[in-house]
């Protein structure tokens, strides 16, 4: 049901700014601004074209709240699809309190959290996918996150799901004809350009499926546990990655008992370094907890960088490492392990070679000197697929849409077999549907008001 009444919040960020923007919309926000709205050209905004702006005050009876810009868009020509006023004031919190209360005894109402997007998904502006993808455009931190977030927001992904909607329920129709006509045994939907079509939905859906493994690593970072003995340079190198002081750095064994995180962008992907407690037999109660804590972190982390000395690596040392990587590879199979050797600007040529002979795998850097940091940053990205970003692909970020793509998959591969086994139309028609309900949950064209309320609840309120 699209709401009549009219909304007003605070579009930008609370507290206190250079400028603040108000946001009205519903039917009659033009017709409750005008009263309060005198411009210094002594125009009627209600007699003003839409798409355009008007300098005056924002006044209670006699008294001037502000001098203020007001942006006039009229009819569904607005980003709600309905009038809307936007007023520019002065960023004092005093001030924008005084003109919303100002609107709300004039017959405003504070919007809920995401009521303006949801007016503009009830009045056809955006569809479900695209209006998910203005909080994650809000939300984005990263180029990449960016990118995907306005890849989407533009339709990108809601087009793909609606072509193949499209396509699935025009023969969805004739496999339904086909059931009016049971007795007469005829067949409207050609096979096969039915089980091309099946085939194709089939690709289509298993690589967005797929692109969630990129998309929520896009959208969420990669945990990155920087592990090893202590007094390694985990701290040093942690700095390092990060370009400032961030862990403290010492020559006493144990000092970072605690897990020390943060971020930094690298190819537009965000990665969290986490600096754990090193590794080590130990009595101190503190520095133990540490230690457990460090584990904890490496079950959580997508991918492990092992830190070790390479100027104390002696040839009983460098065994002992063969033993420490295996058990690391084996307790975690899955996740990808970098070796890096610290310290490599004490070695000569003689101990870097004989380094790289016995583990061919490892990765010489100088956390000190910054030495190798570069390439160890692109060795972390190349982790990454970014060619679908690069190719501007349809990547899935939200956890909503791959769990419909999930379910819309299962029931496609049913079909799929229906067609292998020559299955009647009337069993093929019934996972049919199901595949066409799941793929409309993505884009709106099915919904619920539990739904609804569960997706815009998360936004700000003002958006």
């Amino acid at each position: 049901m699209i709401p009549q009444d009219t909304i007003v919040a605070l579009a930008t960020p609370s507290g206190a700014g250079a400028i603040a923007v108000i946001r009205v919309s519903g039917p009659e926000s033009i017709s409750i601004c005008s009263p309060v709205f005198k411009s210094v050209s002594g125009k009627d905004i209600n007699e003003q074209k839409s798409h355009t702006i008007h300098l005056g005050h924002i006044v209670d009876d006699e008294r001037v709240l502000d001098e203020v810009l007001v942006s006039i868009f009229k009819g569904s020509n607005s980003y709600t699809g309905e009038p809307t006023i936007e007023i520019s004031c002065h960023g004092s919190t005093y001030i924008q309190q005084e003109i919303i209360q100002l609107l709300l005894r004039k017959g405003c109402r504070i919007a809920n959290p995401g009521e303006f997007t949801l007016r503009a998904f009830l009045n056809g502006k955006l569809d479900l996918s695209q209006a998910e993808a203005v909080a994650d455009l809000i939300a984005s931190d990263s180029q990449a996150s960016h990118q995907v977030a306005m890849q989407q927001m533009r339709g990108g992904f809601s087009n793909e799901i609606k072509r193949l909607r499209d396509e699935l329920l025009n023969f969805a129709s004739l496999i339904e004809l086909e059931l009016d006509f049971a007795e007469e045994d005829v067949e409207f939907a050609d096979r096969a350009q039915f089980r091309a079509l099946v085939s194709r939905i089939t690709h289509v859906l298993k690589r967005l499926v797929d692109s969630f493994a990129v998309g929520n690593v896009i959208k969420n970072g990669i945990p990155i546990a920087i592990v090893g003995e202590p007094n390694v340079g985990k701290s040093t190198l942690l700095n390092a990655l990060l370009n400032e002081e961030r862990a403290i750095v010492s020559d006493i064994a144990g000092t970072t008992r605690d897990t020390i995180e943060d971020e930094i962008i690298i190819g537009g992907i965000s990665f969290r370094f986490i600096d754990t407690a090193g590794i080590r037999d130990t009595k101190d109660v503190v520095e133990s907890i540490g230690i457990k804590k460090t584990f904890e972190k490496i079950e959580q982390a997508q991918v492990v960088i092992y830190l070790t000395d390479s100027y104390q690596l002696t040839d009983d040392q460098i065994k002992k490492l063969k033993v420490e990587i295996e058990k690391v590879k084996n307790k975690y199979p899955l996740k990808p392990l970098i070796i890096v050797a610290n310290k490599v600007d004490k070695l000569d040529e003689t101990g870097i070679e004989n380094l790289k002979k016995e583990i061919p795998e490892i990765h010489l850097l100088s956390a000190k000197t910054g030495l190798g940091v570069e390439e160890l940053q692109q060795k972390l990205l190349d982790f990454v697929n970014t060619g679908a970003l690069r190719n501007d692909e349809t990547i899935v970020t939200n956890s909503r849409h791959y769990d419909a793509l999930l379910k819309a998959l299962d029931e496609i591969q049913k079909v799929q077999y229906g067609i292998d086994n020559e299955l009647s139309g009337d069993l093929m028609a019934i996972d049919i549907r199901q595949a066409l309900f799941h793929l409309g949950e993505i884009t709106g064209e099915i919904t619920t008001d539990d739904l609804l309320g569960n997706i815009f609840a998360n936004f700000c309120i003002g958006k």
